[in-house]
């Protein structure tokens, strides 16, 4: 331990990187996995919620918040090894995991590569990566431009490049775009992140993950599109979906969503029979759906192309070597 900057908040040496990890309530642990470049004060009314059943650690991922850049890029396979590292330093076999955004990409790929260590998994806000669907052009330059998160009226100009759901919510709890601000990512770190995230995808070993898991995206997200929880829903043989009528894609900072009361429900029932957020859940169990959810979406191109033309070829691999 190098920092403490709260009676439960530290900042953890995990072999060479450095992690900040927040720590509430008593019970299960849940680990509880941020986006890109985001501190986890923006999730406070989440690890609120969901502390009072679990014993939620909160990361942020290295490069991000008050975690240090690390002194080289870490792919995304790395970042699951330090989350692995830090549940050993924690002295934590068996954890539930939550993963926002790029934390749901890094949750993927902890529960492929430890799956042992893995009970239950919430992706929210995610995609698969290479063979998902991009976001808009809008979204897709919101999130290239981190320098906005050192700069107040930076950002408050670029916000109309925000979905309209996401806009309305920071309108009404500007506590979310504080936080954001409060602890901005350091420029080399959010590059880091971003381009872990670029060269990723799970897509031709998804399939294999059978952690139950419980997926959740908003109709009004534009950055991480819905029809991206459709395919992850497919793809996991384990899961169920909630689309999320008029969220975006920080609906997990607002304490009013559904999203929570979800999340905390599936988290602390004792069984997936008597829980409500896994039996009132979609089952995604047919490849046209997926398709009609992709062919009713747009996203950016060429992005879009590329993306398509690599899912393409793995649905071919797979039906080749069936």
């Amino acid at each position: 331990m190098t920092a403490n900057t709260g009676p439960n908040d530290a900042i953890l040496s995990v072999g060479e990187v450095e992690l900040f990890v927040r720590r509430r309530g008593e019970g299960r642990p849940l680990v509880v996995i941020n986006g890109l470049g985001a501190s986890v004060e923006m999730l406070a009314n989440l690890e609120e919620r969901l502390a009072r059943t679990a014993h939620t650690i909160a990361v942020e991922l290295p490069g991000a918040g008050r975690s240090p850049t690390p002194r080289r890029p870490l792919s995304i396979s790395a970042m699951a090894r330090v989350l692995v590292d830090l549940l050993d330093e924690l002295g934590h076999d068996h954890v539930d995991v939550l993963g926002f955004s790029l934390g749901g990409v890094v949750a993927q790929q902890l529960a492929h590569d430890a799956p042992r260590r893995v009970r239950r998994l919430a992706l929210a806000s995610t995609a698969c990566g290479w063979g998902s669907l991009p976001g808009t052009l809008e979204a897709l330059t919101l999130i290239s431009m981190p320098i906005r998160y050192h700069s107040r009226s930076l950002y408050e100009r670029t916000a109309q490049l925000a979905s309209p759901a996401d806009r309305e919510l920071l309108q009404r709890l500007p506590g979310v775009a504080e936080a954001r601000l409060r602890y901005p990512p350091s420029l080399l770190g959010y590059t880091y992140q971003l381009t872990a995230g670029a060269f990723w995808s799970s897509l031709p070993w998804l399939s294999t993950v059978r952690v139950p898991t419980l997926v959740l995206t908003g109709d009004g997200d534009r950055l991480v599109q819905p029809a991206n929880g459709v395919q992850l829903a497919r793809l996991l043989p384990e899961s169920r979906l909630h689309v999320l009528a008029g969220e975006g894609h920080l609906y997990v900072c607002d304490p009013e969503s559904p999203a929570l009361a979800l999340l905390a429900d599936f988290f602390s029932s004792r069984s997936l029979a008597r829980c409500s957020a896994w039996t009132s859940g979609t089952v995604v169990s047919d490849d046209e759906t997926v398709e009609a959810a992709f062919e009713a979406s747009g996203g950016a191109q060429p992005h879009r192309a590329l993306s398509d033309a690599f899912r393409r070829y793995v649905q071919r691999s797979e039906a080749e070597s069936a």
